[in-house]
């Protein structure tokens, strides 16, 4: 994606939370987190002071109704930076087949408003493998990246070219839509964008379209309208194209991400992920969603 507009093995990263699940239940939770994870990000131009919130979220995913995981988000946005963290584990019964758990974080600078990400990490442990990614960028760029373990080299992979690292957002600073312009944030003009996502494996492309308004209650804070847009995801590099779950993704047609607003922003953050697989509706839903304005920093005088 442009400034203007806007994965682990062939599965798109999970943020947030991370989750990890069993088989096709696990490519279909990271999947529909990763695909709102790395949703999108619109830079625009707004006053400093009107682009300083903080959001404490907490999440639960289930498929086909059971809870099979729950996370955490935390959004931190003053006059010139910002940060994200987020973390994840299986629950319910899916933690007695595959216990795993997940962090994530996005560091950066608020530039002109705009949101301009540096560095980027995510981890997920199971019983089995533990795997690490990092990624630094300099202006949407990748300067540096790193998996470890460094996954085996597959002749079947598309390769990652040094173009399709250019112009790219991490999946955590993605999944954070900017809104441009003093109207109303929660509009369907939200949903008029895309994104090009690089999570240290795999770039993909997002598109978005405007579907509804609705109004959501979290169990904790928020209450209140919420855009529902679709999501159309588009492998480009870094993929097997055998694989059924790329397959899958890039043919489904019905994937919605509902965004809510961070206070004393024009920020919205995925509020209900919804994605429909095989197995039933996988949907991870904010059970809390609680945000405020922070006030700007005053400078000192001596």
């Amino acid at each position: 994606m442009t400034r203007d507009t806007r994965v682990t093995q062939d599965r798109p990263a999970v943020t947030p939370p991370r989750i990890v699940s069993p088989r096709l239940a696990r490519a279909a939770l990271r999947a529909q987190a990763g695909l709102c994870g790395g949703a999108l990000l619109l830079l625009v131009t707004l006053p400093a002071a009107s682009a300083q919130g903080r959001l404490d979220a907490r999440y639960e995913a289930t498929l086909a109704g059971i809870p099979v995981g729950k996370g955490a988000w935390t959004i931190e946005i003053t006059d010139d930076q910002f940060s994200a963290t987020a973390s994840g584990a299986t629950a319910g019964l899916m933690k007695a087949f595959s216990g795993g758990s997940g962090t994530g974080a996005s560091q950066g600078r608020v530039v002109g408003g705009a949101l301009v990400a540096t560095n980027y990490s995510a981890s997920t442990s199971t019983a089995k493998k533990t795997e690490a990614i990092h990624i630094s960028l300099a202006n949407g760029n990748v300067k540096e990246y790193g998996i470890e373990p460094e996954p085996p080299v597959d002749p079947n992979r598309i390769p990652v070219t040094e173009a399709h690292r250019r112009g790219v957002y991490d999946p955590m600073t993605g999944s954070m839509l900017h809104v441009p312009g003093t109207a109303d944030p929660l509009s369907p003009e939200a949903c008029h964008t895309g994104a090009a996502i690089f999570d240290g494996r795999m770039r993909y492309d997002l598109k978005l379209d405007f579907k509804r308004m609705e109004t959501v209650k979290a169990e904790n804070g928020y209450y209140g309208p919420v855009v529902v847009c679709a999501i159309y995801f588009s492998p480009v590099a870094g993929y097997i194209p055998d694989r059924p779950v790329i397959k899958y993704l890039a043919a489904q047609r019905n994937i919605e991400i509902a965004f809510a607003p961070v206070a004393g922003t024009r920020i919205l953050v995925p509020f209900r992920m919804v994605i429909p697989t095989p197995l039933g509706k996988a949907m991870l839903e904010a059970t809390q969603f609680i945000t405020q304005a922070t006030p700007p920093r005053v400078a000192k005088t001596q």
